[in-house]
């Protein structure tokens, strides 16, 4: 099988088991939790996307690995990160956090829009073992990360029940 049609497979059928395991473990828990616990959740996984500054560690990825997708990969995935870290942080300050909340979904689906759009400029299908070790984080972590900002838009976006008044 030719190493594209492979890489592509890997990243459709991580899509498919992400969005299997979210259906029915992950969704349920989220709609039902407090809008600020949701969104909390969803910035604690998103808080770890520093490790994409592995796509620029020499020895980790293939020296080859094309600049035009590696260091906007990795300066993408590091403010993401930052951002959604910032928001954990300022957690007790709710307007701060919602702001942070906001900001990191918008860079963080941006971000994987455009790692998405680079890689294709990039061939990286067809350069994917340049990967090297790092070869999972398109096929197993994008999906989920891709997944999370999609339904943490949805939790900002819907409508919030109003509290009955109490007299």
């Amino acid at each position: 099988m030719p190493p594209e049609l492979l890489f592509q497979l890997h990243l459709v059928l991580g899509y498919v088991a992400w969005l299997l395991c979210f259906r029915v473990y992950v969704w349920p828990r989220l709609k039902s939790m407090d809008p600020f616990k949701a969104q909390r959740a969803i910035a604690t996984l998103h808080s770890f996307r520093f490790f994409g500054l592995v796509f620029i560690l020499p020895g980790v990825v293939s020296p080859q690995l094309p600049a035009s997708f590696a260091v906007f990969a990795a300066y993408g995935d590091f403010a993401t990160g930052v951002l959604a870290m910032l928001a954990l942080l300022t957690a007790r300050i709710r307007a701060l956090f919602w702001l942070f909340v906001v900001t990191f979904n918008l860079a963080g689906a941006t971000d994987l829009i455009l790692d998405y759009y680079h890689a294709m400029q990039s061939d990286l299908p067809a350069r994917a073992g340049e990967l090297g070790a790092m070869y999972a984080i398109p096929v197993i972590y994008v999906p989920v990360l891709m997944i999370t900002h999609v339904s943490a838009f949805y939790l900002l976006l819907r409508p919030q029940p109003r509290a009955a008044p109490s007299y």
